[in-house]
């Protein structure tokens, strides 16, 4: 069923990012992802490594990870029950470095840096607004666009002045910019910049290897896809090192004054 206004392809492709982020940025689940990183683990492995759960919550989390295909649960024995990634699971990793990227180069920046886990579930809860994907991608497609004919394309079985606060939400996350009242809307440099997160977004949703990102209709670029950085654990990896998920090799940063609407963390 369609979504939007928009041709079926796009359509489909707005829709599958959509569920794709819904899956993985309720808190922790990314977090549960890193640590699942290497070997399958038992649950009490697991516990151990996201200590900041209390009792009772992790169960919850697992289990909407597995439904949702990206962790698998492996029941060897009665006793012995494991967890690990599945091939969508392991595949989402090699992701989370292009949204860091993206992040240091355009979320504002605090006054302690930020570990890497922090910068992408900021740059998830941005993505995740209502109706931002569909948003972000009208614009990159046809450059500055009026909140009417955003409001056609976008939710057309709505009335159109519906389409203003989810506008505005993104004008206030520094990802669409404006001249005023009454005037069209457009990316932001940030809004611009998400071409890498969101390309390896729409590849990894649609089952496509991350290389595939450069070559999006919508948001395709020329740069190099970034390298995987330290933090994100690996299977070549012997052990498991705790301050790959918690810290970011990220040099201290001087405090800047926030910019008028410039991305929100």
């Amino acid at each position: 069923m369609a979504i939007t206004a928009l041709p079926p392809d796009t359509d489909a492709d707005i829709a599958r990012v959509t569920e794709a982020l819904a899956m993985i940025t309720p808190r922790w689940n990314v977090r549960i992802m890193l640590a699942l990183s290497g070997p399958p683990l038992r649950y009490s492995e697991l516990a151990a490594r996201v200590p900041w759960l209390q009792n009772g919550q992790l169960h919850p989390k697992l289990k909407s990870l597995c439904d949702a295909g990206l962790v698998e649960r492996t029941e060897h024995t009665a006793r012995h029950v494991a967890y690990g990634h599945t091939d969508r699971g392991a595949a989402l990793l090699p992701v989370l470095p292009v949204i860091v990227a993206w992040a240091e180069e355009h979320l504002e920046k605090p006054e302690r840096p930020l570990p890497a886990i922090e910068q992408v579930e900021d740059s998830l809860i941005l993505l995740t607004r209502r109706h931002a994907a569909a948003l972000l991608w009208v614009l990159k497609q046809r450059g500055e666009v009026s909140g009417r004919a955003l409001a056609r394309m976008v939710m057309p079985s709505s009335d159109w002045t519906n389409v203003y606060p989810p506008l505005r939400q993104l004008v206030a996350d520094g990802l669409v910019d404006t001249d005023g009242i009454g005037r069209p809307y457009r990316l932001s440099a940030a809004g611009d910049g998400l071409g890498p997160v969101l390309g390896a977004l729409s590849a990894w949703s649609a089952g496509q290897p991350l290389s595939k990102a450069g070559q999006h209709p919508v948001w395709g670029h020329p740069q190099v896809m970034p390298a995987p950085k330290g933090w994100v654990s690996n299977q070549s990896r012997p052990t498991w090192r705790n301050r790959d998920l918690f810290s970011h090799a990220t040099p201290a940063r001087p405090v800047v004054a926030v910019p008028a609407g410039g991305p929100r963390r």
